[in-house]
């Protein structure tokens, strides 16, 4: 049987796709492109704005104009939240919410009842475990997502995910721990640690945790070269945290801590936990324990009520805070949220010109920590493929910093350190060559 996937959103919900794909291997099933024309399609939804709905609704009709005689299936987080509205297209043959693996590997094989229905979805506010654990493939990658926390209790007033996702819940750690081995034992060299809300990570636990107590675990017992944290709201990056980074040989000197706005009042209103004080305070700290770290952000332009005046003061803020790059998002409207019902509605226009010049300002980020780069060493983890517009091997370095090397094919999943030399655009380009040492075996 030929299976096509399609994931849009998160990187939760490509580990979840990941898993679905592992629990498949060697049940005789074969995963194909989606414009190849498969007798199954699973599409992963997103439901994060309306326009995410509206791609999911897209894929589902592409895929029963591509073949319309396969076995359609939605899942994720537009199918959890709008179960109705996805039940409602006649393209689709199931709807399958969050956190239901085995329904989605049920209807994948055919094997859902009649008497079951099409619409398969749960109250994931009452869940307690993550289920949907697992994932070993993911394909053409030097490295490996690994979910460990699963749902937000924070409400921000822009977000829908935790009607989507549930209540946060955690992975065991010793579950953890053993995750990280099967994917070093699959030949990953760097595992990447994701969450809804990673940064809640363990306060459900019988014996409470926080998510520095489970990167002091990882650090003193990983068989992996590389992990890295993947999102981590402010008042989470604690200076415990900051000294174990700083002190470990295995997590990477990368945070990415999503802002979203620089002005108080912005904040406020977002239901942010946090003011522009304690973001200089975090920013400080970081720069301190980890000089040349990297630090990434998500920022929203065109918040409901947000003036000329306060988009000013987001990028003062910005400006003067050692961020490396940005994810800037234009706001959209998500139907079921609180900003969407919030007067003072920034107009697009507005919102549009308000994204470019954060991105502009975010590239020129980028392209000066690019710069800081030439003359020092870096540790770099070299992906399976070449980059197309140089043809040179690439990955990133411990840090996060886009890097090209001039070297062999072999260097190919493996760690190698190189010196940076110039820039192309905002990536450092280090020479290779043979005699370079390898820093850890494949």
């Amino acid at each position: 049987m030929k299976i096509a996937f399609a994931t849009l959103g998160c990187k939760v919900n490509q580990y979840d796709t990941a898993t679905i794909e592992t629990a498949l291997l060697g049940q005789g099933d074969a995963v194909v492109p989606f414009e190849a024309g498969a007798d199954v399609y699973v599409i992963n939804s997103c439901t994060v704005t309306d326009r995410a709905d509206a791609e999911s609704r897209q894929l589902v009709r592409r895929a029963r104009r591509l073949n319309p005689a396969a076995r359609v299936i939605l899942t994720g987080c537009f199918a959890q939240t709008r179960p109705h509205d996805a039940g409602a297209l006649h393209e689709v043959d199931y709807v399958i919410g969050v956190s239901r693996l085995p329904d989605v590997l049920r209807a994948v094989r055919g094997e859902v009842r009649a008497d079951e229905g099409r619409v398969l979805v749960h109250n994931l506010r009452k869940a307690t475990e993550v289920t949907t654990l697992g994932a070993e493939v993911f394909n053409g990658q030097t490295r490996a997502f690994l979910k460990v926390q699963e749902g937000c209790d924070l409400f921000c007033t822009f977000c829908i995910v935790p009607m989507a996702r549930g209540r946060s819940r955690s992975v065991p750690p010793r579950e953890v721990l053993r995750q990280i081995e099967r994917l070093a034992a699959r030949g990953f060299k760097e595992v990447v640690l994701t969450g809804i809300h990673l940064g809640g990570y363990g306060e459900d636990l019988d014996a409470k945790l926080d998510i520095a107590d489970l990167v002091e675990m990882i650090a003193e017992t990983s068989p992996v070269p590389r992990v890295r944290l993947s999102s981590l709201d402010p008042p989470e990056v604690t200076p415990r945290l900051l000294r174990l980074i700083a002190q470990s040989e295995i997590v990477c000197p990368h945070l990415h801590v999503p802002v979203q706005a620089g002005e108080d009042s912005v904040l406020r209103r977002m239901r942010r936990l946090y003011d522009s004080a304690f973001l200089r305070e975090v920013a400080a700290e970081f720069a301190c324990a980890l000089p040349s770290g990297g630090l990434s952000t998500d920022v929203i332009a065109g918040f409901p009520g947000e003036s000329e005046a306060d988009f000013d003061a987001t990028v003062e803020l910005l400006e003067g805070l050692p961020f490396t790059y940005f994810h800037v998002f234009p706001y959209s409207k998500r139907t079921g949220t609180t900003a969407a019902k919030l007067a003072d509605q920034v107009p697009r226009a507005e919102i549009e010109r308000r994204a470019r010049v954060l991105r502009r300002l975010g590239e020129r980020k980028r392209r000066e920590f690019a710069a800081r780069g030439l003359g020092a060493e870096h540790d770099v983890l070299v992906e399976t493929t070449r980059d197309r517009e140089s043809g040179l091997l690439a990955g990133y370095s411990r840090s996060y910093a886009r890097v090209l090397i001039d070297g062999p094919d072999s260097w190919m999943n493996s760690e190698r350190r190189v010196r940076g030399e110039r820039l192309f655009g905002a990536r450092i380009v280090a020479a290779g060559g043979e005699k370079e040492e390898q820093r850890v075996a494949v």
